[in-house]
């Protein structure tokens, strides 16, 4: 639904601004996983962040915002990659790569990284620093046309799971798409949270839930390979609303959070 890496942007925004203690950031990832584990990729990354490189013992989440406050942190941007969008990633390299596979990582552009979370282990969490070799500001999507695009796409969705019939073998769909909105919505934010990026990530977990019903086969459904394609392609444009929406907000988040430590001197 969400990701770690949203839960990791917003909260280490809030701490680097003044608006969240360290506690309230690991707390807020303990939703993903009872252990995170910290390492970098490579030894220049090891180095610059002063943290375990390849072949050491990782360590935890607490060393690694100790590491960017001693490196001056000032930003940290989500990263949602998918095929032929890699935006934010400094072109093809292992950074890319490790995100392209997960779909999503956390950039810190002044200090020239990029953080990947990996499901290592049941309740496991590893993140990877990797080498950012160049920045590019980010794609500016606003707030605004993000909602209406959301709000189009949940027709669309809602359409969508109609016309591939997806309740008639499903009978308890509406509970499904129910349990996977209260999942995903019961991440917690910052006091400083803006309330419109609050509102366009509820509505995308209630779109990327139907996507997650909709594009599911029903238990012991045999689907054709004609039936998934068009499926696929009915939903695509839904999911691709549900990822710019999701970054808007996050972006718009991150903004206010650091406007209000500007507010406070």
């Amino acid at each position: 639904m969400s990701c770690a890496s949203a839960t990791l942007v917003v909260w280490t925004s809030g701490w680097l601004h003044g608006a969240a203690a360290a506690d309230d950031v690991l707390d807020a990832l303990g939703r993903w996983g009872g252990l995170h584990e910290v390492a970098a990729h490579d030894d220049g990354t090891a180095t610059a962040l002063d943290l375990p490189g390849p072949g050491e013992p990782p360590v935890g989440p607490a060393l690694l915002l100790a590491a960017l406050r001693r490196a001056s942190a000032a930003s940290v941007r989500l990263v949602l990659p998918v095929a032929g969008d890699a935006r934010g990633l400094g072109g093809r390299g292992p950074l890319s790569q490790a995100a392209l596979r997960v779909g999503e990582a956390a950039v810190l552009p002044e200090l020239g990284v990029g953080l990947v979370p990996e499901r290592v282990a049941d309740g496991v969490v590893r993140w990877t620093a990797y080498d950012l070799p160049t920045t590019t500001p980010p794609e500016h999507v606003p707030l605004g046309e993000a909602d209406h695009g959301l709000a189009d796409a949940l027709r669309r969705a809602t359409t969508s799971l109609v016309t591939l019939d997806v309740a008639r073998n499903r009978p308890n769909v509406r509970e499904e798409i129910a349990a996977l909105v209260a999942e995903s919505t019961a991440q917690e934010w910052p006091a400083g949270m803006p309330p419109r990026s609050l509102r366009v990530l509820q509505r995308a977990a209630e779109v990327a839930a139907i996507l997650a019903v909709a594009s599911a086969d029903a238990p012991g459904g045999a689907v054709s390979a004609s039936a998934t394609r068009g499926r696929d392609d009915a939903l695509r444009p839904v999911s691709e609303a549900v990822r710019r929406a999701r970054l808007a907000a996050v972006q718009e988040a991150v903004r206010v959070l650091t406007d209000q430590e500007a507010g406070r001197h």
